[in-house]
């Protein structure tokens, strides 16, 4: 592997055969000669655009280098990420080459490939929320943040497999793919519900990825797959045109391999959105630019505590061996740690948050599409039979239990005074002992093993960021048995996005636990006999 790194990937992109999916035409032209290197793996959205102003690489010699490995990958190893790749992609591609050819300017994002989960809005590419009831629909408009990353230059690579309607944050089993592997051990899985856009960023299908949260999706995904999950503040990124599970928890976000390009993506993906009438909370509280706080040195005096009430229940002894190294880690970084800090009264302040508005909010969202949508609400997904077995149980809980967002009860972040009172004695603890951020570990356990639906146990993302809204990121903190990753959950204040930026760049800065999965190595160049074929 070593030896084929000294060539640049984009050398041999266009020396591809039978390992792109005869759907996408191949590329026109490349550099007659490439003057760096440009190994695919690990690169980021700087690293991308570095390479296009060096002229070593271009947007469409990128575009069909991640279609490669999604072919040779995906289904080969039964990873089962992807759902299904963007026939559209290298002609988007070859359009913002001509772009940049005549402007000498690159947008904010551009050409950098994503990977969407299954239940945002693609205009004219098929959006299912994992559900076959949904097979061949294709919404007629982006959701608003698929939207703003187009504008910003983004190409929508991939649609990713999830848990079918976003229900289960310990597996990614859908019925319209299956179930998506954990790549650093295809024997485990890769958490849910946006499983397979972890696994997919994990394994280096594309630059970055979109993920939902509703109470673990987007971080514990992240955790296991080492990557860096951000769950922004409930208001600072719309939901408008993401498929709900509870809109009164539900956010999206990025789930990158860099805090740095986490950031990149949500300083686009924040803002206000009539479509989203939370965002309105968000507005005055956004700074002009996020990558600012991208501080190597941000740990230096940052007062950050540790909630020992989360990290102490049961944890696996090797993550709470990392948990206890990465607190040695942040001192080290020059951060004040406050050990341990205690909510009064916990247990009751954070007792029965949840709402069972999946009726209301999925009937909302399936009418919003039209008339040509296959199934117009909840009754009629479970009459089509068409789901997968191990959600029967959910759909009928919510066919017969069906609350509705009414005056308070069970209502948003900002006016339900259970959830008010909850986010008041998390930040009345954080402003006694004037600490800026929480830590614990995302999951206090490994992965489970496939099959092993028992083995779901020591998610510490559910019980407070859904329900307080407030912004809670994870990094990698390590590995555990057999090569499983753990995370590190950062929890902040309500839209102190920039503090929880600083921390946990610093922190991957001197740390750097990210490592790409052995399963998934770069990809050798054909052999110039095998293209004459």
């Amino acid at each position: 592997m070593s030896r084929i790194l000294q060539f640049p990937v984009c050398f041999f992109l266009l020396l591809l055969s039978t390992l792109v999916p005869n759907s996408y035409s191949r590329p026109h032209s490349a550099p007659a000669l490439l003057k760096e290197k440009f190994p695919l793996l690990e690169t980021t959205i700087a690293d991308i655009h570095q390479a296009f102003r060096k002229g070593d690489c271009n947007c469409e010699q990128l575009v069909t280098e991640y279609l490669r490995r999604i072919a040779a990958y995906d289904q080969p190893t039964k990873l089962n990420a992807i759902i299904l790749t963007n026939p559209q992609a290298l002609t988007t591609a070859r359009q913002l080459d001509a772009e940049y050819q005549k402007t000498k300017k690159l947008r904010p994002l551009h050409c950098i490939p994503l990977i969407v989960k299954d239940n945002y809005n693609t205009a004219g590419l098929q959006t299912t929320a994992g559900s076959l009831a949904l097979k061949g629909f294709e919404p007629a408009e982006d959701a608003t943040v698929v939207k703003s990353l187009k504008a910003a230059g983004a190409i929508v690579l991939a649609k990713s497999n999830m848990a079918e309607w976003a229900f289960s944050p310990m597996v990614s089993i859908s019925s319209i793919a299956g179930e998506t592997l954990n790549p650093y051990n295809l024997l485990h899985v890769p958490a849910g519900s946006s499983g397979g856009t972890a696994a997919a960023v994990a394994a280096n299908f594309g630059t970055a990825g979109l993920g939902s949260d509703t109470g673990n999706s987007i971080r514990g995904p992240s955790s296991h797959n080492a990557l860096v999950g951000f769950r922004p503040t409930l208001g600072l990124v719309s939901r408008a045109g993401i498929a709900p599970l509870y809109l009164r928890n539900d956010t999206g976000g990025p789930m990158t391999r860099t805090v740095a390009d986490a950031t990149r993506l949500l300083e686009v993906m924040a803002g206000f959105d009539p479509a989203d009438p939370l965002t309105k909370y968000s507005e005055g509280k956004i700074p002009k630019s996020y990558q600012q706080f991208l501080d190597k040195n941000g740990l230096k005096g940052a007062r950050i505590g540790v909630l020992r009430t989360l990290s102490e229940r049961n944890p696996d002894p090797q993550v709470k061996a990392l948990f206890e190294q990465s607190i040695a880690d942040l001192k080290k970084a020059g951060a004040d740690i406050i050990d341990p800090i205690e909510v009064p009264d916990f247990a009751s302040v954070s007792k029965d948050q949840w709402c069972s508005v999946f009726q209301h909010d999925i009937n909302e969202y399936l009418a919003s599409l039209g008339p040509n949508v296959p199934v117009k609400n909840l009754n009629e997904i479970i009459a089509s039979g068409k789901f997968a077995p191990y959600i029967a149980e959910n759909l009928t809980y919510h066919q017969q239990h069906a609350e509705v967002q009414q005056g308070t009860s069970c209502a948003d972040a900002y006016t339900d005074p259970k959830r008010i009172a909850f986010r008041k004695a998390i930040t009345d603890v954080m402003d006694r002992y004037k600490v800026n951020a929480l830590i614990y570990p995302t999951w206090n356990n490994p992965p489970a093993k496939v099959g092993d639906f028992k083995g779901y146990k020591g998610d510490n993302s559910q019980l407070i960021a859904p329900h307080t809204g407030q912004p809670a990121f994870t990094v990698p903190m390590g590995f555990t048995y057999d090569n499983l990753p753990a995370g590190l959950q950062f929890l902040g204040r309500p839209f102190d996005e920039p503090t929880l930026i600083k921390y946990t760049f610093a922190y991957e800065q001197a740390t750097h636990h990210r490592q790409a999965p052995k399963l998934f190595p770069a990809l050798p160049a054909e052999a110039p006999d095998k293209q004459k074929r």
